[in-house]
């Protein structure tokens, strides 16, 4: 699995010009699935988020994560993260997971996000979405469960 994590003011996304989910402060994390992932990977990277040390305390250095905050996590489901633009000029998806093997992931991943007491609002899998947000700092990272 594969998530880009970025610390957000604000988050929100919508399907049909209608808003399915959004949060106040916390993170915004686009979520990969590819064919070898199982529940493991999605457990690692569900604790490695909650507990990453990204938000900044009273000197300004990251030294807060997200259980600290009581933040929130606005978990999008992202098949082009896995997207491989080494040949040609069109994205190859080969290494995405199909979605029935990514949807169950997909929801374990934010389930055991619940599980760790974080409010989780998510997009609607497979759908064509828009996804607002004010990326603060700003601060992005790429984490692999591999």
């Amino acid at each position: 699995m594969k998530v880009v994590v970025q610390r957000a003011k604000n988050a929100s996304v919508t399907v049909n010009q209608e808003v399915v989910g959004e949060i106040e402060q916390g993170l915004m994390v686009l979520v990969g699935v590819t064919h070898d992932d199982e529940k493991k990977d999605a457990e690692f990277l569900a604790d490695k988020i909650v507990n990453l040390r990204i938000f900044e305390d009273e000197s300004g250095k990251m030294n807060h994560s997200l259980l600290d905050l009581n933040g929130q996590v606005l978990s999008v489901s992202q098949f082009t993260l896995y997207g491989d633009c080494k040949k040609g000029r069109r994205p190859n998806f080969m290494s995405a997971a199909k979605p029935d093997v990514a949807n169950p992931l997909y929801e374990f991943f934010n389930d055991k996000l619940r599980e760790k007491g974080i409010t989780v609002e998510t997009g609607v899998f497979g759908e064509m979405m828009d996804v607002q947000f004010t990326n603060v700092g700003p601060v992005t990272l790429i984490i692999e469960s591999k």
